[in-house]
């Protein structure tokens, strides 16, 4: 048996607890109280849905449609117990009050087509419409529209800032090689200089006058220094004892020579490229050059302040330097752009050779000292006979070097000279020279990174150094020039000297066939003499005189003189 259904409900209708309310709610009208209690008021709650019209659109952001919590005042018809409320005027249509409302009407007009809700309604779309009028009036969407379109735009972090215009210098400053970053054995483009500018003027090609940097006239300080070379190159030297001592005299020797507060004199302005002493054995004269063009001589034997010169016979960094063996009045330097040649008697800086090639080192190719070897940076080498009008060489050759630093002529056999590359090092012969496809008589092995020097014994030339960036030390048996020569022996040295300090050059001792010395990176600041075995046999230092690294070194050829130039121009003179 089916079983009746309910009828559909209406959405307008009050839920039936609610109307079962409604219906036993006793008629208003005068409520009696209780005989025998006081009166307890009660308020009652009442649910009622809302208009269908109010409820929100499926797709909006509100929750579904939710009853009203509505209080139903008591009035003059109330029940017992019902609270008091405001009049039926506050009530909205279906006689409800509004939790919301304070109880007032007025002003709350009734919108068109809206007669139907409540005040709580009523006041809630006026406040709606309010609300958007508001909205409407503040124009946000305008005002978010263009700060939106002004954040989009990129804006700086900083404020800018004009900068302030460069006062320009009366002087101009010199430059700092070190600071730019230039390799220090090419020059910088010198700036126009304005007026009182310290600067270093390009020498003239020909003839310099031998007249020092800070005189316009020799003064009678210059003219001493040049009458004692003078004097001291007219002495010829005792050549009786020219033997080789043993190793323990020897050693004695070295211990003997000390270093003091006068014989340390600044005698060039800049790093000290090439030193050369005189080989007289009465006065001590040294000659320094230095890497701008510097030439400065030193009369140790003078000690005082007057016994230093600056002369500028070049323009560029001078890079070998040599008394002449047979005529110790003239000083021939060269530099990376000429060969001069320093003549006392004269008081002139001759010029022997020019060339747009750069020169590297020099060396005589006989004891008159009338012919040169000079070797170039881009690898050759170059005869130049100084008896020949000009300043053109003899023979250009190319020896198959990417770039020669040092050519040494052996000291017996004249017609081999050696010449030390970028990690070659090899002997040949002068007699078979020819511009182009020479090839090396013996080839010195092992050097594995660029090779600073090489240089002959000074006695026989039996044996040959080098020092390699490979921190080698290798001494060659050269009695024999067989094709290929290995090392004899090989000493482990520190030769990183870095770009601002002058390679390394060992050089043997004039005096001692066996026995060469070398500056050193070592602490205290030193200079150590190594026989060919690679044995130390002594360190010349001072901790209050030595502070710095010397990284040419030079040695008297009869006396027990020694002289050490550092990259600050000082020279220190370690003597008995």
């Amino acid at each position: 048996m089916a079983l009746p259904q309910p009828a559909p409900r209406d959405p307008e209708e009050p839920a039936p607890d609610t109307r079962q309310r409604l219906q036993d709610s006793p008629p208003k009208g005068p409520a009696e109280p209780p005989p025998s209690a006081a009166p307890v008021q009660q308020p009652r709650v009442l649910l009622t849905p809302l208009s269908p019209k109010w409820l929100p659109s499926p797709a909006g952001p509100r929750a579904p449609a939710a009853k009203r919590l509505c209080l139903e005042p008591a009035g003059p018809g109330s029940p017992p117990g019902s609270p008091p409320g405001p009049s039926p005027a506050a009530r909205g249509l279906d006689g409800l009050w509004d939790a919301d409302s304070d109880g007032s009407d007025g002003g709350d007009a009734v919108p068109d087509g809206h007669s139907d809700l409540s005040a709580y309604e009523r006041k809630r779309l006026k406040n709606i419409t309010e609300n958007a009028k508001f909205f409407a009036a503040l124009k946000l969407h305008e005002s978010a529209a263009r700060l939106n379109q002004i954040a989009t735009k990129r804006q700086p972090h900083g404020t800018k800032r004009p900068k302030p215009k460069k006062v320009e210098d009366e002087t101009a400053r010199r430059r700092s090689m070190r600071l730019l970053r230039v390799e220090p054995s090419i020059p910088v483009p010198e700036t126009p200089a304005q007026p009182g500018a310290e600067e270093y003027p390009q020498v003239p090609a020909g003839p310099v006058p031998m007249i020092p940097e800070d005189q316009v006239e020799c003064s009678k300080r210059t003219e001493a220094l040049l009458n004692t070379w003078m004097r001291i190159s007219e002495l010829r030297a005792d050549d009786a004892d020219r033997r080789t001592p043993d190793i323990e005299r020897y050693q004695e020797s070295l211990s003997s020579m000390v270093l003091s507060e006068e014989n340390v004199r600044k005698v060039v302005k800049s790093r000290v490229c090439s030193m050369a002493i005189h080989p007289s054995e009465s006065t001590i004269l040294v000659a320094a050059g230095d890497k701008w063009g510097h030439v400065g001589l030193w009369n140790v034997s003078c000690g005082s302040e007057e016994g230093a010169h600056i002369f500028i016979p070049h323009s560029l960094q001078v890079s070998c330097m040599h008394f002449s063996p047979c005529n110790p009045a003239h000083l021939l330097s060269l530099s990376t752009d000429s060969l001069r040649c320093g003549d006392v008697t004269r008081a002139v800086f001759d010029e022997i050779c020019r060339s747009e090639e750069n020169f590297s080192s020099f060396d005589f190719l006989e004891d008159s000292a009338s012919t040169a070897l000079v070797g170039h940076w881009d690898g050759g080498v170059e005869v130049v006979d100084r008896r020949t009008p000009g300043t053109s060489s003899e023979l250009s050759a190319d020896i198959g070097f990417k770039r020669t630093r040092t050519v040494h002529v052996h000291p017996v056999n004249k017609q081999y000279f050696l010449a030390a590359g970028l990690v070659d090092v090899c002997i040949f012969d002068m007699r078979y020279l020819k511009p182009k496809g020479n090839q090396p008589v013996s080839s010195l092995t092992g050097h594995t990174k660029s090779v600073a020097s090489a240089y002959f014994s000074p006695v026989t030339g039996s044996r040959v150094v080098t020092v390699c960036a490979d921190d080698k030390l290798r001494v060659y048996d050269t009695t024999s020039l067989s094709s290929t020569i290995t090392a004899l022996s090989s000493t482990r040295h520190n030769s990183n000297t870095g770009r601002w300090l002058t390679r390394f050059r060992a050089i043997w001792d004039p005096k001692q066939e066996h026995c060469f010395l070398v500056g050193s990176m070592a602490q205290p600041r030193q200079i150590n003499v190594f026989q060919d075995t690679g044995k130390l046999l002594h360190s010349f230092y001072n901790l209050d005189c030595l502070s710095s690294v010397c990284s040419i070194n030079v040695v008297h050829p009869s006396r027990n003189i020694l002289v050490g130039g550092n990259s600050s121009g000082r020279l220190h003179v370690f003597k008995e």
